[in-house]
């Protein structure tokens, strides 16, 4: 019976879960992470291939070729998910040769526009909590461009100044970045082109037949990005939380509950969510409630009244008498207490009517009564409510006719016998129980 509500919660709980999915992706959609990121960067482009003789661009003297600040771009990015996004560019570049660096001079323009698809590294590759502050966006794409010739022209050679050429190819890059604020980064981006329809030099000469139209530019370019969006960190590094976990951690804590409620702390066969008595005696029948069974309604579960008719009918009266008192001495008959209460619970009286019943049976009987509580709350306001729970049991049996002098109460204070984190195990020392006084 419990495996099948389980699972019937269970089934449940599913459906719920996905009826709300589509409400959960909607509203986490642009909450977690800042989409949009504009970009400015300055550096150098160099045109690697081709070239007329007696033009080149580097310095072959010189560490690095001599670097200069010749390409500037303006970009705007948006990424579709936390991994993966888009990216449009202006870019322009004045590419020439060094001064003094053994070139003839040459002077070539270009603007272009370049649309990209980007992937962040660090959340494909799961890297995010590694890498910190540091992020790397790798890109890839196309690109237009204008080219416009202002090399000179010579006698050797047609440069077409001021000609123009439209031509287009395939970019890629790598991104390395760095967070210096909540919504702002520095990157160092190395990009590479490769133009297919490109016949001129890059000093402005045409390129010869067996170039096949091919051109080939590096940038390499230093810059600053902004994340514009809610979120107060940069898209790029802003934590993202799996929104499948926060369901299933829900469930999870659904299913736990639904574990607690199915719990058997007597192990009588009804859960405690339903038992009423959830600290019968092992192996007495219960009912449906979870109450012991009795029938006759003598304060005595027929189990136990049956067990002890039996040994009446097997024994002497001494016999009979002493299975009582032990009954009573070693905690059957007891009565339980709610949490800081000092009146028993209205399913648990039936111990005060079985001791009343046997005071009225053995007149020269005497009773102590112990008042126990468990270790919620202080030791002192612990104690104080033993006493007065067995108080409490001692004013009920007077009220039913049983004389105050028969009756002795015995704070015991904290039962420390169970965990104290369980509060089925504290229900079971929350309690009064007695003993026949020799």
């Amino acid at each position: 019976m419990k495996k099948i509500t389980l699972l019937s919660l269970l089934l449940v709980s599913a459906t719920s879960v996905n009826a709300q999915d589509k409400v959960v992706k909607k509203d986490s959609a642009s909450a977690d992470y800042n989409r949009w990121t504009i970009e400015v960067t300055v550096g150098q482009g160099k045109g690697v291939k081709p070239y007329s003789v007696g033009y080149y661009s580097s310095d072959p003297g010189t560490f690095f070729g001599k670097p200069q600040a010749n390409s500037f771009s303006l970009g705007a990015r948006y990424m579709v998910s936390p991994k993966f996004g888009y990216k449009a560019a202006l870019h322009y570049n004045d590419l020439k040769n060094i001064k003094d660096n053994g070139s003839i001079p040459f002077e070539m323009q270009q603007i272009g526009l370049a649309l990209e698809g980007v992937i962040n590294a660090n959340r494909l590759f799961g890297t995010e909590e590694s890498f910190g502050r540091f992020g790397i966006l790798l890109h890839a794409g196309i690109r237009i461009d204008q080219m416009k010739s202002k090399t000179a022209n010579v006698v050797e050679h047609d440069h077409n100044f001021g000609v123009v050429e439209y031509n287009g190819g395939i970019v890629t890059g790598i991104t390395p970045q760095y967070r210096i604020g909540k919504k702002m980064s520095i990157l160092l981006d190395v990009t590479v082109q490769n133009s297919y329809r490109q016949h001129f030099n890059w000093d402005g000469a045409y390129s010869d037949k067996t170039n096949n139209l091919n051109g080939q530019l590096v940038t390499t370019s230093f810059g600053l990005t902004y994340s514009f969006g809610e979120n107060d960190i940069h898209g790029d590094w802003a934590t993202i939380r799996d929104k499948n976990l926060d369901q299933i951690e829900a469930l999870d804590k659904r299913v736990g509950d639904m574990e607690t409620l199915m719990n058997d702390s007597d192990k009588d066969g009804v859960p405690d969510y339903l038992d009423q008595e959830n600290n019968s005696v092992a192996g007495v029948a219960v009912d449906t409630r979870g109450k012991m069974v009795d029938l006759n309604r003598n304060g005595v579960p027929d189990e136990l009244e049956r067990y002890v008719d039996k040994s009446t009918k097997e024994s002497s009266e001494k016999s009979n008498v002493d299975m009582i008192k032990r009954l009573i001495n070693e905690g059957y008959v007891t009565t339980y207490f709610d949490t800081a209460k000092v009146n028993p619970t209205n399913v648990s009286t039936e111990g005060i009517d079985f001791i009343r019943t046997y005071l009225k049976n053995y007149p020269n009987s005497k009773i102590d009564i112990y008042g126990h509580a468990d270790e919620i709350g202080s030791t002192a306001k612990n104690n104080a409510l033993s006493q007065g729970r067995a108080e409490a049991v001692k004013a009920i049996l007077v009220k039913a006719g049983i004389s105050a002098d028969r009756l002795n109460v015995v704070p015991a204070g904290e039962d420390t016998s169970v965990e104290v984190d369980s509060e089925g195990a504290r229900k079971l020392v929350r309690r009064v129980t007695f003993k026949i006084k020799e």
